[in-house]
């Protein structure tokens, strides 16, 4: 929250409480409106893969483990599935836990009254003095500017005995009874938000004290006679009220800031924030109005001293707000990785191509807005931007009202599959602004009959591709189950870190370059196989899916890339696996990758496939992949911004990989978009800088949905490139025992 749209929503407040709760729910989450997260969509423990071939620790038999790769020493990994169900899937500013103990908070407010207590008991004499000047000072500037209104409204309520001691017990309790019974109702029925609303009381009761303390000011019935005020408060000795003798040691010279003024408008800030009943909302309001009218006409206040009570509740809020908001809305290291090595020609986004089935019922556009804006309080990023903060600092997410519908979601027409994979080859060419939220969904209509494309596309900045797909599956039905969570390991992954980077420090070789013409453009093409025909070779040959994906890959090129046309012997490529810790949301890059360099000259497709088995067991063994990420991850934590932005461009490039081969576990049952039940997705993976080709494989349901990025210098058509993946399957399925 930042100090502007705290003042606004503060002066809203004051005269249309429905208008600003509306407002507020738009821009500040949970606090702001965000509904709990259902229990369906809860998620109380982590780290599972799904049953359909993509745990390498749930062998297809029992001597065999043909399944898409995950480290072993990444046990507390994460997929899909979990990403979605995890706790902290949702972002909700202004929400720190649970409730607080009552004695704790009791303690807390004991301790406040005692600083208060301390004040008073600083010496009379001194501030007594200081404080008539200071209260001289302040009535002179008010007379100056035409603000002295106290004297008239002070002289009117001094000859009106009712009105006078109604004033009086108003002055004296209704502003402690609203913000305790706020506090109260906050606690019981708000604990999610009570520790941000405390905490803003608190701040904002500090700042008035050491105010009191430091600039002490005499109120104008307290002043000398000739000034005119009546000190209404004493004449008649009203009961309970301030200058009766129940709280005659309260402290005279706290004019400045009025926290009568202050705590009502912080009310008004707090019911505003949770969205309060209509009414409740417009009583405070009123409250607000009374109680500046009260201080006034009390000469308990000057008109400055209520004034000045609004940029303290404005700097409490604003801190109480920044206190409680996680660490994830900078830019973590791990993701900024991909906003340092976006270049115009390597642009770095994500996604994925979901088949619909609408041969019942169609969807359009229309119907994929409506199911965004019905989940958006569950998926920041799509209605967060990136900020720049210089070039010493990180970037961070700023709330982006409103969310512009027209671009988010577009609708096109396509001549077939053909035209589908041609659009979608121009869609990725475009880097995503990043004035917005980071992505973008197109539907596509005409590429089969009953059946509807959506395109759908995210800033690597935002997640990996688990976390991608997990915010895609967020927006469809079923909902995910929750999943138990494997145990921790922090020992072994130590060991494992240790062994990696020795790895790592004499594996580093210069690959070999595969023909690229090093432009945007793009060339895409799709495939889907039965995951069991994959799972079969691999249960043939003793391989895993893993093996056979990259088997398939290398013997596509060596079929499609000649050796006239510059194609290498070898060709390495970043095999990225998922590190994601128990509890990890939708949000943030939890991906390392290990390199494999992949035989793509001539030979039989058998050798090759037990060459690169073989080749492969650094992705079983997970030494590598724990300790490419720890590097990762510690770039991000100790280098400063420029070095790290260096760092990332200099070790995800052409000079140490040529291509990306990856695998996302996906849904484990069918899902509906819109209603429109699911029958395909093909990914959509960002080419690195200087490397020509990005392949993936998704588990949907039975199926292994192929999507092939490639740059048009290695295929001008992707479509004879993915063509060859598949007959290298084929052939190795039908090759004689």
């Amino acid at each position: 929250m930042r100090v502007p749209h705290v003042l606004h929503h503060l002066l809203r407040s004051l005269y249309d409480p429905s208008r600003y709760a509306n407002d507020i729910s738009k821009t500040y989450g949970t606090a702001r409106g965000f509904p709990e997260i259902p229990p369906e969509r809860r998620r109380t423990a982590e780290g599972s893969f799904r049953r359909t071939g993509h745990d390498p620790r749930m062998p297809a038999s029992p001597s065999d483990s043909a399944n898409l790769w995950v480290p072993t020493v990444a046990r507390g990994t994460m997929g899909t599935h979990e990403a979605v169900t995890a706790p902290d899937a949702v972002f909700t500013p202004g929400v720190t836990g649970g409730r607080p103990r009552a004695r704790t908070e009791l303690a807390l407010g004991l301790a406040l009254f005692t600083l208060y207590s301390l004040v008073t008991m600083l010496p009379e004499q001194s501030r007594a003095t200081a404080a008539r000047e200071h209260g001289e000072s302040l009535y002179a500037l008010e007379r100056a500017l035409h603000l002295d209104v106290e004297r008239t409204l002070n002289g009117w309520l001094a000859g009106q005995p009712f009105w006078r001691v109604l004033a009086n017990y108003e002055y004296a309790i209704t502003y402690i009874a609203s913000a305790l019974a706020l506090l109260t109702w906050l606690f019981l029925r708000h604990p999610e938000r009570y520790r941000t609303a405390r905490n803003a009381f608190v701040m904002l009761n500090l700042g008035g004290l050491a105010c009191f303390a430091l600039y002490p000011v005499m109120p104008p019935r307290l002043m000398p006679p000739d000034l005119g005020f009546v000190d209404t408060v004493t004449k008649g000795r009203t009961w309970g009220s301030w200058g009766s003798p129940m709280v005659e040691h309260a402290d005279e010279f706290a004019a400045v800031p009025s926290l009568h003024m202050a705590w009502t408008l912080w009310v008004g800030v707090e019911l505003a924030r949770v969205k309060a009943k209509r009414w409740v909302q417009g009583l405070n309001a009123a409250h607000i109005l009374v109680t500046l009218y009260v201080i006034l006409a009390t000469a308990n206040h000057y008109l400055l001293d209520a004034a000045a009570a609004v940029p303290f509740v404005v700097v409490s809020v604003y801190f109480a707000e920044r206190i409680a908001r996680p660490p994830s809305q900078r830019v973590q290291g791990p993701d900024a990785f991909f906003l340092a090595v976006e270049t115009p020609e390597a642009p770095q986004q994500a996604g994925g191509v979901i088949m619909l089935d609408t041969s019942r019922a169609g969807v359009g556009r229309a119907d994929l807005v409506r199911v965004i804006q019905e989940r958006l309080d569950g998926l920041p990023r799509f209605r967060q931007r990136l900020v720049r903060r210089g070039r010493w600092r990180r970037p961070g997410w700023r709330d982006h009202d409103p969310v512009d519908w027209e671009w988010h979601v577009a609708e096109r027409h396509v001549d077939g599959m053909a035209g589908l994979r041609a659009e979608v080859a121009r869609i990725q060419s475009e880097a995503l602004p990043l004035d917005r939220p980071p992505w973008r969904m197109v539907v596509l209509k005409g590429a089969e009959p009953g059946r509807t494309a959506v395109v759908y596309l995210m800033h690597h900045v935002v997640a990996d591709g688990v976390g991608i797909v997990a915010q895609a599956v967020y927006l469809m039905d079923p909902p995910p189950e929750p999943v138990a969570a494997p145990p921790r390991a922090p020992l072994r992954k130590a060991a494992a870190t240790v062994v990696g980077l020795g790895q790592l420090a004499t594996a580093v070789t210069k690959p070999e370059r595969l023909p690229a013409a090093g432009t945007s453009d793009r060339r895409y093409s799709t495939m889907a196989l039965p995951l069991s025909t994959v799972r079969d070779v691999g249960r043939r040959y003793g391989a895993r899916v893993t093996d056979v994906v990259l088997c398939a890959v290398a013997g596509a090129l060596n079929r499609v890339v000649s050796e006239d046309d510059g194609r290498p012997d070898t060709c390495r490529v970043a095999v990225p696996l998922m590190m994601r810790p128990p509890g990890s949301a939708m949000v943030g890059n939890h991906t390392t990758a290990v390199m494999v360099d992949l035989p793509i000259g001539k030979m039989a497709e058998t050798d090759r496939l037990a060459l690169i088995a073989k080749r492969s067991r650094v992705l079983r063994s997970g030494t590598r992949a724990q300790a490419a990420w720890f590097v990762m991850w510690q770039a991000g934590r100790v280098l400063p911004v420029p070095l790290h932005a260096r760092f990332a461009r200099m070790s995800y490039s052409g000079r140490f990989l040529q291509g990306t081969v990856s695998s996302l576990p996906g849904p484990d049952k069918v899902l509906r978009l819109a209603g429109a039940p699911l029958t395909a997705v093909f990914p959509i993976v960002p080419l690195a800088p200087g490397a020509p080709l990005a392949i993936a494989a998704l588990g949907v349901d039975t199926d292994l949905c192929f999507g092939l990025s490639a740059d048009p210098g290695l295929a001008e058509d992707a479509g004879a490139l993915m063509d060859a993946v598949h007959d290298v399957i084929e052939e190795l399925r039908d090759e004689p025992e």
